[in-house]
């Protein structure tokens, strides 16, 4: 018996160590667990995608409406004296910046006055005098996500408003600073709380142990998950601070939720909830943002007020028995509404036809796994006024055309605007509604172009200023021609006229297709198609002689890129949307500067554009001419084939603005470029902070007049129809026509006129 007794007792003993080690182990499995996430990496983060920064400098074209527009969208408020406020009365501007962190390094908060005059920045100073230059910080438009959904802004302690780690422990963990990870005297004071309350009142688990059970553990309810929680915080408090473990809390704790977006966190929830940034919130807000802590679904403010109200109220209550605010603080912030703004702010972005070619163009570097996981900061090119200018306008335009032809389909548009001389890519549409997320036809619909392509046959052309200039006639009479394929193609002048015999300037101007197919043919089908590429186009088309009328299916981002060529000198440029790259701790991973591709005369360039200028006074797209008075500007219409494509594309000193009209099942619109597309691209135009072309001097090129008729020299008024045209490497005519000889126009004696002209 008593050897019975002593074997149970050694087997119970043993039963008790064998538990012992496995407690013991699984204790030393949970401190690794605990020391390895939380040295680690402890979150994964998003990239963080903003637009370009708003520099201001004197002579900056800039007006009082369009600074209100940027810094509406940077949620700067009306005020004085803080960061993130502003004032604008008329011609004057008074504004607060934030502090920012710029891939060159930090820009401080500053406080500046500026005067507008002209429509540019006249004056710009501080407390100490007159600013040279000055960055205003990017605006955030938009994330690319973990695939888990969670978001977060992380934010250091010592960036933390007091006021808010006050009554986070007022309300939360009152004996955070004295406790080891479980707090006894809490969980009894808890329980005594809800007895009495007869419901539950108030939680005992301190901010380690839900630090513990987001950071680490699911959200079952057993014992078994409730003694890991209290172990796991027993041993987090081991190993670090308070200061770490209440920063790790901070940008941990679940604050909200948006469609599949997790909120987590205090940094992104001021933003998330009121669009400003943590640091900037008044008391009231802090409040509320600690009171979403114990339950951000059930306090929800937007769809719960009156709980959320109640909520935050109390937690004020607690801030002033715990006498961290003033009665008075208190009192006010009591009597403040809620404040959060009544939409979520969308989680994809505000503009998402950029930030899709912005994922286009970081795939050639940055893996997808990089780009949701890294934080990486990406500074692009997007121009906020710009883009938000642009929506305006085209939106309503397109409702304008609608409305005033009757068009019952659903017509679609999209858009690109660049900045020529850098190749940067400043705003982008992909649909008719600008923010919807869907197909991006900016970027992804290549549809014929018609003719867009004209000016680059005719700039293959005048390249040759020995054989070809603005004044050389061309034929426009019936023409047909053989294709590879066998069959006859006789191509027609949009108005199905004949001319005869026009000038390189009056084909070009006025968009005639049977003299540009005829030049086409002279200079060589294959020519074209190496300039195209010479200024990035970035395939092979065929080389069949449609390709001069638009036998080309271009999307408008790739049309942009062309004619950017013609907009800067010549240069060919990718059209880029990324400046930087940075890490997470601010260092440089990419740079993407200017990209020079190729170029073609500036000579040649310059005859084209003065006749793209003519085009929008005189030709095609003559009333933008009356639409955008005083200013000078260049572009070419195209119309495809049945008026199934409407299209501008042109530009001023600053923008190149492309435009494109159409229906996605490629059905006819009945719109022509001139019709549809040019009063958008001139809405947008007027409405941008633009000039004017330089169309004078070049030092080989000079002006000359002459007879339309006979494309030879005219210096009296005898010719009817003279005009001035410029003239590149001394191939103005030396000839004079014959009315200016006051001899018989050509034609009227039975000459060949063509021969004649040749001789």
């Amino acid at each position: 018996m008593r050897r019975a007794l002593a074997a149970g007792a050694w087997f119970s003993v043993g039963l008790l160590l064998v538990a012992m080690g496995v407690g013991v182990l699984h204790v030393q499995q949970m401190d690794r667990e605990v020391r390895e996430r939380f040295e680690g990496k402890r979150w994964a983060l998003p990239a963080r995608v903003f637009a370009r920064p708003l520099e201001l400098y004197v002579g900056r074209a800039l007006t009082p409406e369009l600074l209100r527009l940027e810094l509406e969208a940077l949620n700067y408020q009306e005020g004085e004296g803080r960061p993130g406020q502003f004032t604008i009365r008329g011609n004057e501007a008074s504004l607060h910046t934030r502090a920012f962190v710029f891939s060159d390094g930090p820009e401080p908060a500053r406080s500046v006055r500026i005067r507008f005059g002209d429509g540019v920045v006249a004056d710009l100073r501080d407390r100490h005098g007159s600013v040279d230059l000055m960055r205003v910080e990017p605006m955030l438009i938009g994330s690319i996500y973990p695939t888990h959904g969670e978001d977060r802004v992380l934010v250091n302690l010592r960036e933390v408003p007091r006021g808010l780690v006050g009554a986070l422990l007022a309300t939360e963990d009152r004996r955070f600073l004295a406790h080891r990870g479980v707090d006894p005297i809490g969980i009894v004071r808890a329980a005594w709380a809800n007895l009495r309350a007869g419901r539950t009142v108030q939680g005992g688990s301190t901010l380690t142990q839900q630090l513990v059970k987001n950071f680490y553990l699911t959200h079952e309810q057993s014992l078994k998950r409730k003694i890991n929680e209290a172990v796991m915080a027993i041993l987090l408090e081991y190993h670090y601070s308070k200061e770490e473990i209440l920063e790790a809390y901070l940008n941990e704790v679940f604050l909200g939720q948006a469609g599949a977006r997790a909120i987590h966190g205090f940094g992104l929830a001021a933003e998330f909830y009121f669009q400003r940034r943590l640091r900037e919130l008044e008391l009231d807000q802090l409040a509320l943002l600690v009171g979403l802590a114990r339950g951000a679904s059930y306090y929800d403010p937007r769809r719960y007020p009156e709980r959320a109200l109640a909520r935050r109220n109390g937690v004020l209550d607690r801030m002033q028995r715990e006498g961290l605010a003033a009665p008075d603080e208190i009192e006010e912030a009591r009597s403040r509404p809620l404040g959060v703004t009544p939409r979520v702010p969308r989680g994809e972005g505000h503009f998402p036809a950029f930030l899709d070619l912005v994922r286009r163009q970081l795939r050639d570097e940055y893996r997808d796994e990089d780009l949701r996981t890294e934080g990486l900061r990406i500074f692009t090119t997007l121009d906020p006024g710009i883009q938000l200018t642009l929506e305006r306008e085209l939106t309503e335009g397109v409702a304008e055309l609608v409305r005033a032809r009757g068009i019952e389909d659903p017509l679609q548009a999209a858009a690109v605007v660049t900045d020529p001389l850098a190749g940067e890519v400043l705003a982008l549409i992909g649909d008719r509604d600008p923010r919807f997320p869907g197909f991006n036809r900016a970027v992804e619909a290549r549809r014929p172009v018609g003719s867009l392509i004209k000016p680059f046959v005719y700039l293959a052309a005048l390249s040759n200023p020995e054989r070809y200039t603005l004044a050389t006639l061309l034929d426009d009479g019936p023409l047909t021609l053989h294709l590879p394929h066998g069959e006859p193609w006789t191509p027609q002048n949009f108005d199905r006229e004949f001319r005869g015999p026009v000038t390189t300037w009056e084909a070009l101007v006025h968009s005639y297709n049977v003299p540009t197919v005829r030049l086409a043919q002279e200079i060589g089908i294959p020519q074209v198609v190496r300039l195209l590429q010479t200024l990035g186009l970035e395939r092979t088309p065929a080389a069949l002689p449609s390709l001069a009328l638009g036998a080309l299916d271009l999307s408008p981002l790739e049309v942009a890129t062309l004619y950017q060529a013609l907009a800067n000198g010549g240069y060919a440029t990718r059209s880029r949307a990324i400046r930087d790259v940075l890490d997470a701790g601010n260092r440089e991973l990419s740079h993407y500067g200017l990209e020079l591709r190729g170029a073609v005369p500036d000579g040649a360039v310059r005859l084209v554009v003065r006749a793209l200028h003519d085009v929008t006074t005189q030709g095609t797209g003559r009333q933008i001419g009356w639409r955008l008075p005083g200013r000078a500007v260049a572009g070419k219409t195209g119309t495809s084939n049945d008026l199934r494509d409407s299209w501008f594309a042109g530009f001023d000193d600053r923008f190149l603005l492309v435009t494109w009209l159409g229906l996605d099942d490629n059905r006819p619109i009945g719109l022509t470029g001139g019709s549809g597309a040019v009063p958008i691209w001139a809405r947008a135009m007027a409405a941008f902070p633009g000039g004017s072309l330089n169309l004078g001097h070049h030092p080989e090129i000079r002006l000359q007049q002459v007879d339309r008729a006979s494309g030879l020299r005219a210096d009296t008024d005898a010719c009817p129809e003279r005009i001035e045209l410029p003239f590149w490497r001394e191939s103005a005519p030396e000839v004079r026509a014959d009315c200016d000889l006051g001899v018989a126009l050509p034609g009227q004696g039975g000459d060949n006129w063509l021969e004649r002209w040749r001789r």
